[in-house]
């Protein structure tokens, strides 16, 4: 007989994936504006914030929805710190691909687009952006954390010697940085990112040069910098001037040119929808980190309390849940590892008291796993080390809560057995010089005694040979 609860939770689990599975079959409905035989629409998509796997999903999504809403152009409205390079390549292919033109303006004014964003606004068909807003700092970041043995220097572009560049040969003003280093892993990640771009930038008949040296030297530029540099195409204050600025400008697609005509068009807004949105939620460092160890304690406590069901139920999801977050993330799997034998080490501790050995090791091993978990180079995608450090706190506050309690037991005089009867007082149950009895423990004991004894008189017992007590007058 399954248990109603049981049955209960597999009912809502049941009509939880119909809704779902209905939901994700129902196609999403253009916004009004957006028929076709209408004006057509200009398909705005916001990235704002760290890019990773919800936002490829979010952008690469509604680039290839741009035809339901009868777009004349896609309109990415960036402000981004980086992401990761996997999320940021899938965008690009969507961009390269796309049949409508894509606009990447970095705005609103305080934007910018650092790193990942760098390359998409490269990519794009238009590049614009609002006054006050910056772009670059594209050199790329180790994933997995590679020795930091210095090799030889990162070279600069061929064409051009070392430490000169178009932009006034500082790195970071444009130029490559002189005498800048790195391990063999380094300088291959930079010469692939740096021919990256500088395809992109071709491509579009933009800057290369100074493309390069954003990868290489991490150069950057503000918005007035970057449009008198050809890296951008032009500068609006908002939305309705971008889209009066680009009518009648002319973009070349995969196969043909195409002459925009913006004025009148009708701005539709695509936000994200719930499988993206829940996306983002769980491929946040943090929230995947929290569902591991949600995952790993209910799994333990379900095992120590076999029957229970609510523990191992919610572990077996939180865990999964996470692992799948893992699948799609940056992540380092010996942090990982570390992080469950540390979890291991200090549960351990609860069970064999080693007066902290276990529980020390675990700790040392969990907060070190914490660290290396995720690559903390990349912006935003990152465990918060508050978080880390307040779970160190309480798993050192459990493991010397262990230790004392342990010492405290050590230090105690013994209770049971025949150890804990030394000492202890017996009543006399009748005369007797020699052999008598006892009574001790509600028991009657035999007894030897050297000296005489009455009935009611208060014995020590001094020895213990078999059944038998040695006793003394108290």
């Amino acid at each position: 007989m399954v248990p109603a609860p049981i049955r209960r939770l597999t009912v809502l689990l049941a009509g939880a994936a119909v809704v779902a599975g209905a939901a994700s079959a129902a196609p999403d409905v253009p916004a009004a504006g957006g028929e076709a035989g209408g004006p057509g629409t200009a398909l705005v998509l916001e990235i704002n914030g760290p890019i990773g796997p919800a936002t490829a999903r979010y952008v690469v999504h509604g680039i290839e929805s741009a035809r339901e809403y009868d777009s004349r152009l896609v309109v990415l409205e960036m402000d981004t710190p980086g992401g990761l390079d996997t999320s940021m390549r899938d965008i690009i292919r969507a961009v390269l691909a796309s049949p409508v033109p894509v606009v990447t303006y970095v705005a609103p004014p305080g934007a910018r687009a650092a790193s990942a964003g760098t390359y998409i606004l490269y990519a794009s068909h238009v590049a614009a952006m609002a006054p006050a807003t910056n772009l670059g700092a594209a050199t790329p970041v180790s994933i997995g954390g590679e020795p930091q043995t210095p090799a030889a220097p990162i070279p600069p572009p061929a064409d051009k010697p070392a430490g000169k560049g178009t932009a006034g040969g500082g790195a970071g003003e444009g130029g490559t940085a002189p005498g800048v280093v790195g391990t063999a892993m380094e300088r291959k990640v930079v010469n692939d990112a740096s021919a990256y771009i500088r395809g992109l930038a071709e491509l579009r008949g933009r800057n290369a040069e100074w493309a390069e040296q954003a990868v290489r030297g991490a150069a950057s530029l503000t918005a007035s910098a970057a449009l008198q540099q050809k890296v951008i195409d032009l500068t609006a204050r908002d939305l309705p001037d971008l889209l009066t600025s680009l009518d009648g400008r002319e973009v070349r697609l995969a196969d043909r040119t195409v002459k925009l005509a913006t004025r009148g068009l009708a701005v539709v807004q695509l936000k994200p929808d719930w499988r993206t949105r829940l996306l983002a939620v769980i491929t946040n460092p943090t929230v995947a980190y929290g569902l591991m160890l949600i995952g790993i304690w209910g799994l333990l406590l379900e095992g120590y309390n076999p029957g229970v069901m609510l523990p191992g139920v919610v572990g077996s999801i939180c865990l999964l849940t996470a692992l799948f977050a893992f699948q799609i993330l940056s992540v380092n799997y010996a942090g990982l590892a570390l992080v469950v034998l540390g979890v291991g080490m200090i549960i351990a501790e609860f069970f064999y008291p080693t007066f902290g050995s276990l529980g020390a090791g675990g700790l040392i091993a969990f907060v070190v796993g914490s660290l290396i978990l995720f690559d903390s180079d990349v912006p935003g995608m990152q465990v918060g080390r508050p978080l880390i450090a307040a779970l160190a706190t309480t798993g050192a506050v459990v493991v010397g809560g262990i230790v004392y309690l342990a010492t405290r037991a050590m230090s105690r005089p013994v209770t049971t057995g025949v150890s804990g009867m030394i000492g202890a007082s017996a009543e006399v149950y009748e005369d007797f010089t020699g052999r008598g009895r006892v009574r001790y423990g509600g028991e009657l004991w035999n007894a030897r005694s050297e000296a005489v004894l009455h009935a009611g008189q208060m014995a020590r017992i001094v020895r213990v040979e078999g059944l038998t007590l040695w006793v003394e007058p108290q």
